[in-house]
């Protein structure tokens, strides 16, 4: 019963949290609420981690001993997730803006684009030319680097679900944002895993 719960308050937790960055909403809320909607990234922030809080705490409440640990000749590929997470992590925030990721730069700019790099505008530098979305793409990789109980695996799919969905969310508004420019970038970039920078780089694909 305890893990129809976890199951339950993460899938609750992970669809509130989808539809209050679904484009139908911040549509609808940035109609009503005009220039106050410079207010929105910031609260949703801020709602995200209270949110967050219980689901985890509840969680933790109900770890038991993993059945499955990166031991031995695993603790190489342990690493290995762990790097490339931390990777993509670091490199992405090189590009993004930390006022417009928390909301702050909204506030005092009064503006409310979805982009959160220092350009406000579409760029392809560093990581950027390799994925479009690297602190998705390394949240795959640091959810998966830790030992697995059924606790941590329930959360770790659901999770899993939850970042991709949230993607193609964000896909969405960037593509009612930015339109063609961003069809292109899609054509040539990859979403999360670099195959297109891949092939790019062993010559299947003009650079």
């Amino acid at each position: 019963m305890e893990y129809l719960i976890l199951a339950l308050i993460w899938i609750t937790f992970c669809a509130l949290h989808s539809a209050l960055i679904s484009v139908t909403v911040t549509a609808y809320l940035h109609r009503k609420l005009g220039n106050t909607y410079r207010f929105y990234r910031l609260f949703y922030n801020i709602f995200s981690i209270v949110t967050l809080i219980p689901v985890i705490i509840f969680s933790l409440s109900i770890k038991q001993e993993p059945f499955f640990a990166w031991d031995g000749y695993l603790l190489l590929v342990k690493y290995l997730l762990l790097f490339t997470g931390i990777f993509c992590f670091v490199m992405g925030a090189r590009h993004y803006n930390f006022g417009q990721f928390s909301g702050l730069a909204q506030i005092k700019e009064g503006t409310s684009h979805n982009l959160i790099n220092d350009y406000g505008k579409l760029s392809s530098d560093g990581i950027l030319g390799a994925v479009r979305h690297p602190f998705y793409a390394g949240t795959f990789p640091l959810l998966w680097s830790g030992d697995l109980d059924v606790t941590a695996l329930i959360t770790n799919i659901i999770l899993s679900i939850y970042v991709l969905i949230g993607t193609l969310l964000e896909e969405r508004k960037l593509i009612l944002e930015f339109g063609d420019a961003y069809r292109q970038y899609q054509q040539s970039v990859s979403m999360l895993f670099p195959f297109l920078w891949i092939k790019k780089k062993l010559g299947f694909m003009p650079t």
